[in-house]
């Protein structure tokens, strides 16, 4: 009974032995997680307990640097070590040269003949530019403009803000992502300038406190004669006056057809007229040759009357008998004669109608 329990009794010292050989060391602290620029350094720190015999530094699941009590095995130019200690304790810190954006990822430190390990991550950033459209800036006193700042090939995409060096009376800014370009940015400054001076966009990146600005000129010219600030057209009104302005020009084409047309119709008036004149004129041009010829002939006096003795129509009064007038005698009357004898009396004979002629009336002619 006494060498069995002497022997349980050196199995279990065995035992504690061995797992006070392994529990020697450890990791007492992990990296934690950093944030790099592309182009710079990435630090990352693991301590451990003494007794260590191996650590060992893996990126992304694959071991890029060993530290061994000695000397670090480095496999890798870009990944290198520093040593430290503190309080008994061993300091491992990975330095990361010439950070790449394929860098980014997960970190881990861990021991050999160990389950225990210490993991961090690596956010890697990226700078890029800014864009402003002009270095120079030309805008109208007390006249809303708008400037406009872009940041390209940022990652992750920056705060933009603006720093105005020049007087204004109203400024404010928006950000808002390039639709095609979603690592990049644009923003927006809209504001009333009074004054020339500066404008200044600045670029702000998380995590590492990164900082990029761009500065312009402003320019402010005064306003034009005549014109005057805040009088410009809202949208409305200028989709309403454009719609106005192409009905005025229909109507104008239509009135312009319809001029035309009228001008047309009257042309064809003008020249039936004048044809009617043409013929009136040539009408009147041979009267005219008539005429003058009768003047030529000599002048017709109306006056005249034939001397022929004219049948009388049906009808017309019977011509007035002319009785010559009887002269009178001075001195001692004598009886009217009978008829003389041999001669029958009025009552025997019969009476004819006298035609009285007038006076004798002459046909003149005149010739020139």
């Amino acid at each position: 009974m006494e060498g069995s329990c002497k022997g349980i009794l050196a199995a279990v010292a065995v035992l504690a032995g061995l797992a006070a050989s392994a529990s020697s060391y450890q990791i007492i602290e992990g990296p934690k997680n950093a944030t790099a620029l592309v182009g710079e350094e990435a630090r990352f720190n693991c301590t451990v307990s003494p007794g260590w015999k191996l650590i060992m530094w893996a990126l992304n699941g694959t071991v890029v640097l060993s530290i061994t009590p000695t000397e670090p095995i480095i496999t890798n130019n870009r990944f290198t070590s520093e040593s430290y200690e503190d309080d008994g304790n061993f300091i491992s810190e990975m330095i990361i040269h010439d950070v790449r954006f394929s860098d980014a990822g997960h970190i881990k430190c861990s021991l050999q003949n160990s389950d225990h390990d210490g993991s961090a991550f690596l956010s890697v950033q990226v700078v890029g530019k800014l864009f402003i459209p002009s270095d120079s800036l030309e805008v109208t006193e007390d006249k809303p403009c708008n400037v406009t700042c872009q940041a390209a090939g940022w990652t992750p995409p920056p705060d933009l803000s603006w720093k105005i060096g020049a007087p204004v009376s109203h400024s404010s800014y928006f950000s808002i992502p390039e639709p095609s370009d979603p690592q990049s940015t644009v923003s927006i400054l809209s504001m009333t300038p009074r004054g020339n001076g500066t404008l200044t966009c600045v670029a702000s990146m998380k995590g590492v406190l990164v900082q990029k600005s761009l500065t312009v000129n402003l320019t402010v010219v005064p306003p034009a004669s005549g014109s005057r600030p805040g009088t410009s057209l809202p949208t409305w009104a200028i989709v309403l006056l454009a719609v106005s302005l192409s009905l005025l020009l229909i109507l104008i084409i239509v009135l312009l057809i319809i001029f035309c047309c009228c001008c047309v119709s009257r042309r064809e008036e003008k020249e039936s007229s004048y044809h009617d004149e043409v013929r009136k004129s040539a009408n009147a041009g041979t009267n005219k040759e008539a005429f003058e010829t009768k003047l030529r002939n000599g002048f017709e006096n109306y006056g005249y009357v034939s001397d022929e003795p004219r049948t009388t129509e049906i009808g017309s009064p019977p011509p007035r008998s002319y009785e010559a007038p009887v002269p009178e005698q001075h001195g001692t009357s004598q009886p009217r004669q009978g008829p003389r004898d041999g001669q029958p009396g009025p009552a025997s004979q019969p009476q004819l109608p006298l035609h009285t002629v007038g006076p004798r009336k002459v046909k003149n002619e005149t010739l020139v």
